[in-house]
């Protein structure tokens, strides 16, 4: 079971925004922001919070139904973005240099290593010099969410049960987020409520 199956069969799962996208909204209107990419929109809920927030809005996921979802939202608010359906462990469908802004939100932990490289390089690759990021990931094993997992190789492991069954997590730490967004200049580097590491950075 994937995200494809968790959003046809739960809904849009989540509605609320990230509790820290005021401040990073308000830091990109102050750099002057305007085009943003939404990685890993899922049904949609950051899509929605930065098209009323006037930025030129991109989403892309590869669940179908969780963009099914995201573009009735959006309709349903007269609101307008650009969503694809494309995995972010592929070659990204955008030209180099295209984003003033990527947003991230507990994506680029569900994968094995290789794949989490691959996206950070793509990230790099469609972002502009300067270029803002906000990414969340996970950091521990994200205890009571499932009874069993599986080790599938170091540092991630697989749901065995629960909501997130099937879905691969890879746990970060502070140190491995320096040394993979290495290519960036760190503004803040925490610990969210949900117990998620948030990255706030600029493209070297």
């Amino acid at each position: 079971m994937g995200w494809e199956s968790i959003f046809k069969k739960e809904g849009k799962v989540f509605y609320k925004p990230h509790e820290d996208m005021d401040k990073v909204v308000k830091l990109m209107k102050k750099e002057g922001i305007k085009r943003v990419l939404d990685l890993g929109c899922g049904s949609g809920r950051h899509v929605v919070l930065l098209s009323k927030e006037s930025f030129d809005v991109y989403g892309m996921d590869n669940a179908e139904s969780g963009l099914k979802q995201g573009r009735k939202w959006l309709k349903d608010l007269k609101l307008k973005a650009k969503l694809k359906n494309s995995s972010c462990y592929n070659r990204f469908p955008f030209k180099d240099n295209f984003f003033e802004a990527i947003l991230s939100v507990q994506v680029i932990h569900h994968a094995r290593l290789k794949d989490v490289n691959l996206c950070i390089k793509e990230i790099e690759r469609v972002l502009k010099p300067n270029g803002l990021i906000f990414i969340t990931v996970t950091k521990n094993k994200m205890k009571g969410r499932a009874s069993k997992v599986r080790i599938i190789e170091p540092r991630t492991y697989v749901m065995l049960d629960g909501p997130e069954k099937g879905v691969p997590h890879y746990i970060y730490t502070k140190s491995l987020l320096k040394k993979y967004f290495s290519n960036f200049k760190i503004l803040e580097l925490y610990a969210d409520r949900h117990n998620h590491y948030c990255l706030l950075a600029k493209l070297k």
